[in-house]
C-alpha cells in the first residue's frame, strides 16, 4: 500500500481535478442553478449529488477492471445513443415548460409552481443516469483512474485519487447551490422561471448535438 506521503498529492490533485472539471457550463450546473431559485437548496444540489454517484460508480468500475469491457465502439454508441435521447427529452420538457411560462407570464397568470421532476429525488436520479450514460464519462475515468503509472501504486492508490476527485466535483455543487440560494429572492420570479428554462433546454439539445457529433466522428 502506498504511503500517506505519497497518497497526498493524489488528494490533491484529484480534488483539484473534480473541481475543474466540475465548475465548466454544462446540462448538470444548468439544472442545479435553476432548481437553487426555483426549489432550493437541496433539490438544486441532489442533481450534482446524483451525477457524482454516477461518476462513482464509472470510477470503481474502471479501478476494477470492468471499465474496459464499455470501452469498445459498440457500447460507446449505445451510450451516446441512450445519452442523445435523454438530453433531447429534457430539453423538450424544458422548453415546453418554458412555453407555458411565457404565456402565463404574459396572461398575467403566472405562479410558482411545483413540480414532482423538481424533487431532490427526482433531481438526484436525474443527475445519476445522465452520468451513467455518458460513453464520455468512461473515457474521462480509464484517463485518470487507469494510468499506468497510477495502477503500479496499486488499486488504493487508484481509489484514493477517484475519491478525491469526486470529493471535488461535489464540493463545487454545494458551493454553487449555496450561492445562488443566497441571491434566491432576487431571483425568483417569471422572468428567471421563463428564462432558466428556456436556457436549459437549449443547452440540452446543444449538447446532444456535440454528443451526436462525437459518435459519427468515431
Amino acid at each position: 500500500m502506498a504511503s500517506d506521503l505519497a497518497l497526498a498529492p493524489l488528494v490533491a490533485s484529484g480534488f483539484v481535478l473534480g473541481w475543474s472539471v466540475a465548475w465548466p457550463p454544462g446540462p448538470i450546473n444548468a439544472e442545479i442553478a435553476r432548481r437553487a431559485v426555483a426549489r432550493g437548496f437541496f433539490s438544486a444540489v441532489a442533481v450534482g449529488l446524483g451525477a457524482c454517484a454516477g461518476d462513482a460508480l464509472w470510477a470503481l468500475a474502471v479501478v476494477l477492471g470492468a471499465g474496459l469491457l464499455v470501452r469498445g465502439p459498440v457500447m460507446t454508441w449505445v451510450l451516446g445513443t441512450v445519452s442523445v435521447v435523454l438530453l433531447l427529452v429534457l430539453a423538450f420538457q424544458f422548453l415546453r415548460a418554458a412555453l407555458a411560462g411565457a404565456r402565463a407570464w404574459r396572461g398575467g397568470t403566472w405562479a410558482a409552481r411545483v413540480s414532482r421532476f423538481d424533487s431532490a429525488r427526482a433531481g438526484f436520479l436525474l443527475g445519476l443516469v445522465t452520468a451513467l450514460t455518458s460513453p464520455w464519462n468512461v473515457a474521462f475515468w480509464i484517463a485518470v483512474a487507469g494510468r499506468p503509472d497510477l495502477a503500479a501504486q496499486g488499486i488504493d492508490a487508484a481509489l484514493v485519487l477517484a475519491a478525491a476527485v469526486i470529493i471535488g466535483a461535489a464540493t463545487w455543487v454545494l458551493v454553487m447551490g449555496t450561492l445562488i440560494c443566497l441571491f434566491r429572492a432576487r431571483l425568483d420570479g417569471p422572468l428567471w422561471d421563463v428564462t432558466t428554462h428556456g436556457a436549459t433546454g437549449l443547452l440540452m439539445v446543444y449538447f446532444a448535438w456535440i454528443t451526436t457529433q462525437r459518435l459519427s466522428a468515431l
